[in-house]
């Protein structure tokens, strides 16, 4: 099985480092990353510039561009041929609203489009609680395992979020539906400035929907569709 793998954390980002290793378990690993950090790009591509390419190591580019940019060149230029995209591992939540802002998510639904199964996945990260990325790597290996023996079907993707535990604390993988609800956006005013001062963890939660799900400790699993 070939397997592309990109983010939107950039090219040297632990949580891709964590991705390569589980998708080296999976199959054959082929990666196409933006060269810098992408975060907040959703679905963002460019087409009225060029974009810098390089191989950094057999099957391993980097791209100045967003992390669709990598998966449209990858699938339609540099790899070709795959046969899943695995998007992450981002560093942070991408639940409910987030998926609107996502590059992590936007590459996998950039696959979508393009006729290939993807699995977006990110690590909710708690504060003041460190970020083991190998216990990330085992929570999610499972996850990912049985998610790719299933498929998702024509235009689909999966999104998968993994909590941030207390050491030795396991998790349930619960299948379920992305909140609807906003983010907690406020500002604050200085002057003729306005600062972003939402709280991430503030924000609203539907009860059985991937934000309360994942802030309480599950492995969050939802279907998407085009």
């Amino acid at each position: 099985m070939r397997i592309l793998v990109t983010n939107d954390d950039g090219w040297d980002a632990p949580g891709l480092a964590a991705l390569k290793t589980l998708a080296a378990e999976l199959g054959e690993v082929h990666v196409l990353a933006p060269r810098d950090p992408q975060s907040y790009m959703s679905h963002r591509v460019t087409t009225d510039q060029p974009m810098h390419l390089v191989e950094t190591a057999p099957s391993q580019f980097h791209l100045s561009g967003t992390p669709a940019d990598c998966v449209r060149a990858a699938l339609r230029e540099v790899i070709n041929e795959v046969d899943w995209v695995l998007s992450g591992i981002n560093r942070g939540g991408n639940l409910g609203a987030d998926l609107y802002t996502s590059g992590t998510v936007a590459a996998a639904r950039e696959a979508a489009l393009l006729g290939k199964p993807a699995i977006a996945i990110s690590q909710y990260v708690r504060r003041n609680l460190t970020l083991d990325w190998t216990e990330s790597i085992q929570i999610a290996r499972p996850v990912l395992s049985e998610l790719m023996r299933r498929g998702c079907g024509v235009k689909g993707y999966w999104n998968v979020n993994l909590p941030h535990l207390e050491p030795g604390s396991s998790a349930p993988t619960i299948h379920c539906n992305p909140d609807n609800e906003p983010l907690d956006v406020k500002f604050r005013r200085e002057g003729d400035h306005l600062h972003y001062a939402g709280s991430y963890q503030g924000r609203s939660q539907t009860p059985g929907r991937d934000v309360a799900l994942c802030f309480a400790g599950a492995v969050t699993v939802s279907l998407l569709r085009l």
